[in-house]
């Protein structure tokens, strides 16, 4: 599970290659829509697939991630349903890492030990709990690294030097770097994120990757040359709306397609760094 993560950043290493991230809302634009939706990914070249979890709340999430929880929510999609899905995923596919990115509520509302189980049965390799600070989350990320589950943390422009290390300590698969401030789905400032990243890949020998604000395939080149994983999902989500749901797998992968070409078109991302310097 969390040993898939660690091998397809090796893998991607030994190439000179960057990891591609795509985030969607499970259950959106339609319930039946998510497994294909992922296998469509895999197939244009995904690495690593972030699915969310529907919440009623999700407050660090922009205009058109929120609509896409509501949606899920209105079609009866719940925690439970996306570790179904990731079930069937698995039928075909025992490589690909998945991620789950959600909320706290539905994880307690569950049971923390039930739900790690259920993940870990399941084959959930990944997870990234918004709203868990790093203070309180000791307990809970002990016990998915004991179900070989990474606990994935975020790291913001805001945070401090102590903050980072303290993050750093805990995490475990790789490093999320918020490239913006505030919600998803703001305008990236690529020469802030050259410097923040430089700074916590000089802490940690963790895979960094960085989300909010990629809108295409050049704000993803240019998050390529410093970063480890280029995350997109704002962009993700409208492709996915933007038609016939019955049409989201295939939107979905010429839309990653065009994405993977980018992202491949860049260097060593260590060189980058170095030259950035």
């Amino acid at each position: 599970m969390g040993e898939r993560i660690d091998r397809c950043f090796s893998r991607l290493a030994a190439s000179g290659r960057r990891a591609l991230i795509p985030f969607f809302t499970a259950g959106f634009p339609s319930r039946d829509s998510t497994v294909p939706i992922m296998h469509a990914s895999v197939a244009a070249g995904a690495d690593i697939l972030e699915l969310g979890v529907p919440f009623s709340d999700p407050m660090a999430d922009g205009p058109a991630i929120q609509r896409s929880s509501e949606r899920a929510l209105a079609q009866g999609v719940g925690l439970r349903d996306v570790l179904d899905q990731v079930a069937q995923f698995r039928e075909h596919d025992r490589d690909t890492p998945v991620v789950l990115m959600g909320y706290a509520n539905p994880v307690e509302r569950m049971g923390i030990d039930v739900f790690l189980e259920r993940a870990a049965a399941v084959g959930v390799d990944g997870l990234i709990v918004v709203d868990y600070p790093p203070e309180e989350s000791d307990s809970f990320s002990r016990r998915a690294t004991a179900l070989d589950i990474d606990p994935i943390f975020l790291l913001a422009p805001t945070t401090s030097a102590e903050r980072i290390d303290q993050v750093l300590s805990m995490a475990r698969g790789y490093v999320y770097y918020v490239s913006l401030r505030g919600i998803t789905g703001g305008n990236l400032d690529i020469d802030d994120v050259v410097k923040r990243v430089g700074l916590i890949k000089s802490r940690t020998a963790l895979p960094v990757g960085v989300g909010f604000g990629i809108r295409d395939g050049q704000t993803a080149a240019a998050v390529a040359r410093c970063a480890d994983a280029v995350i997109i999902g704002t962009r993700m989500i409208q492709v996915l709306d933007d038609g016939d749901p019955a049409d989201a797998p295939q939107r979905a992968g010429a839309f990653l397609a065009g994405i993977r070409a980018s992202i491949d078109a860049v260097g060593d991302p260590m060189l980058a760094h170095e030259a950035a310097r």
